[in-house]
């Protein structure tokens, strides 16, 4: 009898235990899922530091050494930390800010060694992996050397560190302000001791953005009971105040102190709005700040619900959405004023964005904020028109206020394009298009050459297939924009341009290839898999294998070039099967990621497997979208096969594994591809929702059979912005099978 009971008590355990486990399992927060430490290997190029959803400020760790795979600061094959700066970048190609770096220590450091190389400072620790940790908006660690717990926090506008001396001598903190890595070189510093508990200075550099001017103001929860500081040149003990081009300082406290809070805001324009910033989102602790932000990540993470026995898929698919939302990041201050390139002082009502990095986001991430948060889309369109207004073209690639020219074509139009196609009008609709279309007039970058020949010809500058491809989808974009408008003659005109990629395509290899003034001769010699770095090459950070197809506007057309879609398919194919080799002298670093010469780990490849729903062939484009989802990402530190570049690789991510792409962003057309999750539920902005099921999907069905919106047979290989906004289910039957029927008939509008 004793025995029954015994047995009867241990299953009760066990079922209660379960339970408990189960219970567990259901409430996790959607945060949890969330690893920063994915894309800090390889060449992802992220940060693991904290930041509130496109937060001004971005408190991270910072290794100091120079190299690309140290664009943000920080790269998990590294073992030492100098220091935590306020401002990052998130997975560029190149590296710059790490602005206003501090760094806590317990005893007196070598001010003259303030401002060199990592292998010089006198302040660096080692520290461990296993002694890391970070959550959306929350980062700690060890510093061994010190003994010293460091946890960053931030919300939009303020950075919040928090130092525990766990062997305090003379606990204290240096701020280093000629510390750079990279592309950014310090001008003018200045550091003054303003209170007891108040730091204020600025810091004036160049680098990738020419111009950039950072002030602020550094508030402690102790009081500072002594300085010693450092500029060009030493100063005196007693000095409170130094300028310099490399200033410095080391701030001590009282030798009993064991924790302190450092509160760090900061502003383009000056101190005063640094002050600003702070007096209005600086008055929280540091656990109030953490879990506010965390709050705000885990609000914006749950407007898409994703179910899925497969953990692991939660954790890529919830740390892509954190990355495609971590930039563009807010630039102006709270009172709205924010510095333009030239200076000037400029003054806005909404939320203002830098870190523009248009060449990426248009393909994916700009389409996602379409749909999830077409406020902040809108916003976005009016910084691109604040930064037209002052330079009379619309922007590049924008970092600190400064236009750096960086990556072909101009994508700010593809974005006002999709905006306006998708029915937005919280901006001057008009003003915009004229933006659009004086930018596309103009003669700067190749446009001179490209009116002149109807494309750039090699004799005239690098690169001159992929700019050409790029401004070609502009002026669609421009020509949409005209027909909605109801401008004929400009549509007509920036139509007949967009065809420019007829000009590169070589009949007898299938290549889009270099061509020379005269239209008479390509570019000879030509191999097809070879590529040189932005110099000497008629391609952009790839080859002709990798741009041959950035013909997203006119799909069919290019398919008739190739003579129909059976040679087409079997091209596009061979893209994927052909070997990886790659030949030239200088070969591009952003051709990674690679399927045959398919490159996933930068842009140009993106929509190529989408291409194939065009042609006839969607069983194909179900067949690579899921082998890329399943070879290109991963849980572990390089689980991003290249550059994050600022949401676009996450972003892919995101829309791909939902099942549905947009590979011609402008024209509201979501490409139907292989979802991976068995249902996707969108929280829309306008209350409604959007259901994405396919309740069969698995690593064997990943073909689609049948599918149906709002319970109605879908027999095209799309959908529509419009479909999705309206609320309603997009229900998939997924098989382990081809069904070479589904999609084929209705393929094209």
């Amino acid at each position: 009898m004793k025995k029954h009971v015994v047995l009867a008590l241990i299953l009760m355990t066990i079922v209660s235990s379960c339970a408990k486990n189960e219970k567990t399992v259901q409430t996790k927060n959607v945060v949890d899922y969330v690893d920063p430490f994915i894309g800090t290997g390889g060449h992802g190029h992220t940060y693991p530091g904290a930041t509130s959803p496109f937060g001004r400020v971005q408190p991270s760790p910072d290794n100091g050494t120079t190299g690309w795979d140290w664009c943000s600061g920080y790269h998990i094959s590294d073992s030492i930390i100098s220091g935590f700066a306020q401002l990052h970048l998130s997975g560029t190609g190149i590296g710059d800010l790490a602005d206003v770096l501090l760094m806590p220590t317990n005893e007196e450091k070598d001010l003259a060694l303030f401002g060199k190389s990592r292998d010089s400072l006198p302040y660096t620790s080692r520290f461990s992996h296993n002694e890391e940790e970070a959550t959306p908006g929350y980062y700690k660690v060890v510093l061994k050397d010190p003994n010293i717990d460091v946890e960053l926090t931030a919300n939009d506008y303020v950075a919040y560190h928090k130092y525990t001396y766990n062997a305090a001598d003379k606990p204290s903190f240096v701020i280093d302000l000629g510390y750079a890595v990279n592309w950014d070189k310090p001008l003018e510093s200045q550091l003054k001791l303003e209170s007891g508990q108040r730091i204020v200075g600025h810091r004036f550099s160049t680098g990738w953005a020419k111009n950039q001017k950072v002030f602020f103001v550094i508030e402690t929860s102790s009081p500072i009971i002594g300085q010693r500081l450092m500029g060009d040149a030493p100063i005196g003990d007693a000095a409170t105040e130094v300028n310099g081009v490399k200033a410095g300082g080391q701030f001590f406290f009282n030798e009993n102190t064991d924790s302190v809070e450092v509160k760090i805001a900061v502003s383009s324009v000056s101190i005063e709005n640094a002050k600003e910033n702070l007096r209005l989102q600086g008055s929280p602790s540091f656990g109030e700040v953490r879990e506010k932000t965390r709050a705000d990540w885990s609000g914006l993470l749950s407007n898409i619900s994703v179910e899925t026995p497969i953990d692991s898929l939660k954790t890529i698919f919830y740390t892509a959405l954190y990355h495609a939302q971590v930039a563009p990041t807010m630039f102006n201050d709270l009172n709205g004023e924010f510095r333009m390139q030239n200076d000037s002082i400029a003054k806005t009502d909404f939320k203002m964005y830098s870190s523009l990095s248009l060449w990426d986001i248009y393909r994916a991430e700009t389409p996602l904020l379409s749909i999830m948060d077409p406020n902040r889309l809108d916003d976005m369109v009016k910084s691109m028109l604040v930064y037209y207004d002052e330079s009379g073209v619309l922007p590049i690639w924008v970092l600190s206020g400064n236009e750096t020219g960086t990556m072909p074509g101009y994508h700010s139009v593809s974005i006002i394009a999709e905006a306006i196609m998708k029915g937005h009008t919280a901006f001057d609709v008009q003003k915009a298009f004229t933006a659009m279309k004086e930018t596309m007039m103009g003669d700067e970058r190749g446009l001179k050459a490209y009116k002149k020949y109807g494309y750039i010809p090699f004799e005239v500058m690098d690169q001159s297939v992929s700019i050409s491809l790029e401004y070609a989808y502009n002026d669609w974009c421009v020509a949409q924009v005209a027909k909605k408008l109801g401008n004929e003659e400009d549509y007509a005109y920036f139509d007949k341009r967009s065809k420019a990629y007829q000009n590169f395509f070589d009949v007898k290899s299938g290549f889009l290839r270099g061509k020379s003034k005269d239209g008479k001769h390509f570019h000879e010699p030509f191999d097809p898999k070879s590529s040189n770095h932005i110099e000497d090459t008629d391609y952009t950070e790839g080859n002709a294998w990798q741009h041959s197809w950035y013909v997203l506007h006119d799909v069919d057309g290019l398919i008739e070039l190739h003579g129909s879609k059976e040679p087409f398919t079997l091209m596009v194919e061979q893209l994927f099967t052909e070997d990886s080799d790659l030949s030239g002298h200088n070969v591009s670093p952003d051709i990674s990621g690679l399927i045959g010469q398919y490159a996933h780990g930068n842009e140009p490849s993106h929509h190529i497997a989408y291409m194939l729903n065009k042609a006839g062939a969607p069983w194909r484009t179900q067949f690579w979208a899921r082998k890329i989802l399943d070879t290109q990402y991963s849980t572990q530190p390089d689980g991003l096969s290249g550059n994050e570049d600022c949401g676009q690789m996450s972003a892919w991510y995101i829309m791909s594994a939902m099942g549905i792409y947009p590979m011609n962003p402008a024209s509201g057309e979501y490409e139907i591809g292989s979802p991976i999750f068995e249902k996707t539920t969108l929280k829309l902005p306008n209350g409604k929702t959007f259901v994405i099921s396919a309740p069969n999907t698995s690593k064997e069905n990943i073909y689609v059979q049948s599918v149906t919106l709002n319970g109605e047979p879908l027999d095209k290989t799309y959908i529509m912005h419009g479909d999705i906004i309206a609320g309603g289910t997009l229900e998939f039957e997924m098989g382990p099978t081809p069904n070479k029927k589904w999609g084929v008939q209705n393929d094209t509008k």
